[in-house]
């Protein structure tokens, strides 16, 4: 498959059937193109907005055949409002202190990664990663990337988010936290943050990567109100059953160390 644009051909590619990590007993399969280059960055800003995720020095959207399941999915950040339970989440981790660093792999945050993936994905392919599988999928980008660090008040590390930054807003390409502490709500403090984040930035969008309805790994998206889902080639909102939305905040205060 190629996209020739004025300028430069883009080839695209499908890889070949393999086991869906999400949904069982069924296959994916994924188109995926090379992004490095001089054009990089306005590639995958044009890919991003059409659905594409990155990782390392490709960006791949699902083709798998007779699945539609995932479904690229991205928050409009200033139409956002959390509901009861996520204002609960915000208020539990206000103390935490968040640094934004380069994106360079340290011992730490491999120590994380590796307890969240043993706990939460023990079976899935990213926990047999090594450190020097780690180094790679943090530092092989050939775009604007940062990570996010954040830490308890003892200075311990509890949460990581590896981000990219785009035309519109930002990425969240991986997080990953600290798997003993299921009453912070990490994940979702994570994304909460991240929502302010790319309002100070004077953007709009945080991408989230795909929803999977029928997936416990991936259906938590759903519950950002008011999240946008791609159907079609088409960025529409996603119309779900969500929590109670009375008693709004209309913005959450950002702790930046």
């Amino acid at each position: 498959m190629t996209y020739t644009s004025p300028r430069h051909p883009q080839l695209f590619y499908t890889t070949a059937p393999m086991p869906c990590p999400y949904l069982p007993e069924r296959m994916e399969r994924k188109v995926v193109t090379d992004i490095t280059g001089p054009q990089a960055e306005q590639l995958h800003n044009r890919l991003s907005s059409a659905g594409f995720r990155r990782s390392h020095t490709i960006a791949y959207a699902p083709v798998c055949a007779g699945c539609t399941a995932c479904v690229p999915i991205r928050l409009p950040v200033n139409r956002f409002r959390p509901d009861r339970t996520q204002q609960r989440i915000f208020r539990r981790n206000r103390e935490l202190l968040s640094m934004d660093v380069l994106p360079r792999a340290t011992e730490e945050q491999f120590a994380l990664f590796r307890r969240y993936q043993l706990s939460r994905h023990g079976n899935g392919d990213m926990a047999g990663m090594n450190a020097a599988d780690y180094r790679n999928m943090i530092e092989d980008t050939p775009i604007r990337t940062f990570m996010i660090e954040f830490r308890d008040h003892s200075g311990q590390l509890i949460c990581v988010s590896l981000l990219d930054r785009v035309e519109d807003g930002l990425s969240a390409v991986y997080t990953f936290f600290d798997p003993d502490m299921p009453r912070r709500s990490l994940g979702t403090y994570a994304i909460l943050y991240l929502v302010e984040r790319v309002r100070m930035m004077g953007l709009s969008h945080l991408y989230l990567g795909y929803w999977i309805k029928g997936s416990p790994k991936m259906a938590y998206k759903s519950r950002f109100r008011s999240a946008e889902i791609m159907r079609r080639g088409v960025w529409t909102e996603l119309v779900e059953p969500q929590h109670d939305t009375s008693h709004f905040l209309p913005v959450l205060p950002v702790t930046v160390g």
